[in-house]
């Protein structure tokens, strides 16, 4: 059996490795509201994507959360990505016991963040987060989400949209996954990118070899 690589199908495969494992997300179901949340019913506060990206290069984790409307839309919304480290537990009890984390991320409207570990927390200024339509994002150095039995690969999240117009759980608009942890994304080391390159032109000059011959 004869197999013809065009040079569209190697950039295809040179785009998809990369952007696949940086990428890769969780998708939520539109207008899935908690029954408990108690709030307004604004866009920009039900989740329909997350992921959490990890550079084991640069030891920096990267938080992304797309919701159905702009961010900004709700004034009092924020947005809090929970990570199990190696020790988690399900601190929401009956309101999701699948969840399990041993720290938070959270992000705000007014660009600063904060990491709590529970033993301990950062508060980092303005331009930690950034956010632009639907999406809010932003980096956390690896060294403030120090492993408690977890490989940093291996770590899962789950990201809550909140309002803090509300209180307790009740403020806790929706989830991405529902009643579950996801697994961080590991973002290709450089070195890895590279060898894929050197595959790839390899496989481009056997294809130009065949089609000239």
């Amino acid at each position: 059996m004869n197999f013809v690589i065009t040079p569209r199908a190697l950039l295809v495969a040179a785009l998809a490795v990369p952007a696949g494992s940086a990428f890769a997300g969780i998708n939520d179901p539109n207008n899935d509201f908690l029954p408990s949340y108690t709030g307004s019913h604004n866009g920009d506060l039900d989740v329909v994507s997350a992921f959490v990206n990890y550079n084991p290069g640069t030891d920096t984790f990267f938080f992304s959360g797309t919701m159905d409307a702009a961010i900004g839309t709700t004034a009092s919304a924020f947005y809090v990505w929970c990570v199990d480290r190696g020790t988690g537990t399900a601190r929401f009890g009956p309101l999701a016991p699948g969840v399990l984390f041993y720290s938070v991320v959270v992000l705000r409207l007014d660009g600063t963040a904060t990491v709590n570990r529970f033993d301990g927390s950062d508060n980092l200024p303005a331009g930690t987060a950034t956010f632009a339509g639907n999406t809010i994002q932003g980096s956390i150095s690896g060294a403030l989400l120090a492993s408690t039995g977890f490989d940093k690969t291996a770590y899962t999240w789950n990201l809550w949209a909140r309002d803090g117009s509300q209180a307790g759980n009740a403020a806790i608009s929706d989830s991405d996954p529902d009643n579950s942890n996801a697994g961080v994304t590991a973002v290709p080391e450089p070195s890895t990118v590279a060898f894929l390159a050197l595959g790839l032109g390899a496989l481009g000059r056997v294809a130009r070899r065949r089609s000239a011959a």
